[in-house]
């Protein structure tokens, strides 16, 4: 019977959303939206410009409350968690923001601590070694820890940032346009980054993306938004072969998808 259960909890999505909505003043962002994560899988989330990719992840993580809807998240409804339970559960995750976020007046070492002075209890020289092992993780290199986020180009910041998502060894790491503003020859390593890190430790990875070759590179499964919803879920291909909306025809079929492809 234990057996059982264990394959049922396996087979559960990692994070499950149910009939959300958001507005912001007048503007509905979405209306009963509907999204599964499966454990394990990297998915990207697309979709135009103003559709709320995100303010999902925002939401998801408890960054921002809908105004409607139930998020689920390890097979546990987020808002009957307890202030301790919710801090528990964030240290479960780890997320890259836009251009890395890092606090400007900490060096990238200390940056990378910054979650582990939250959610631990540990000696200095152990936060220390650590931290060098997610740089080296991350393919920084060691000198790149006392140097502060201004002194780093932008793929180094991207890289430190992914590094302190990574400081608790979470099971779900969200990145928010994790590829912009890097140069095809930095995108397509960061890509295979992910790849790597998502095959060597389980991860579970929730990107927000618009980079057609990231989405054909790494993602497991696309789930696009249009319409105030998730209008598709499919792997990239299936997307590709069926597009069956005018937006995912457009993005998964157009001209320049037909450069990005060839």
């Amino acid at each position: 019977m234990a057996s059982n259960v264990a394959v049922r909890d396996q087979d559960m999505p990692i994070i499950s959303v149910r009939g959300l909505a958001k507005r912001f003043g007048t503007q509905q962002i979405w209306d009963n939206l509907n999204l599964d994560v499966r454990r394990g899988e990297i998915i990207g989330i697309v979709g135009g410009s103003g559709q709320g990719k995100s303010v999902l992840l925002r939401v998801i993580t408890g960054l921002v409350t809908p105004d409607a809807g139930s998020i689920s998240v390890f097979g546990r409804d987020t808002s009957d968690l307890s202030r301790a339970e919710k801090v528990d559960m964030e240290s479960r995750w780890g997320v890259l923001f836009q251009d890395g976020a890092l606090f400007s007046s900490l060096t990238v070492l200390q940056n990378i601590q910054v979650p582990m002075r939250e959610h631990l209890e540990l000696p200095q020289t152990i936060m220390d070694d650590l931290a060098y092992l997610k740089l080296a993780m991350v393919g920084l290199p060691s000198d790149a820890a006392h140097k502060f986020p201004s002194e780093l180009s932008g793929g180094m910041r991207k890289r430190a940032g992914l590094a302190r998502a990574l400081s608790l060894d979470p099971e779900i790491v969200f990145l928010d346009e994790p590829t912009a503003g890097l140069d095809p020859i930095g995108a397509s390593a960061f890509d295979q980054l992910i790849k790597k890190l998502q095959q060597t430790l389980g991860l579970t990875v929730y990107m927000v993306t618009h980079d057609l070759d990231t989405i054909f590179t790494v993602c497991d499964r696309v789930a696009v938004l249009a319409d105030k919803k998730i209008v598709r879920t499919g792997t990239p291909e299936e997307l590709r072969a069926q597009p069956m909306h005018p937006w995912i025809e457009e993005y998964f079929c157009g001209e320049r998808a037909r450069a990005a492809l060839t």
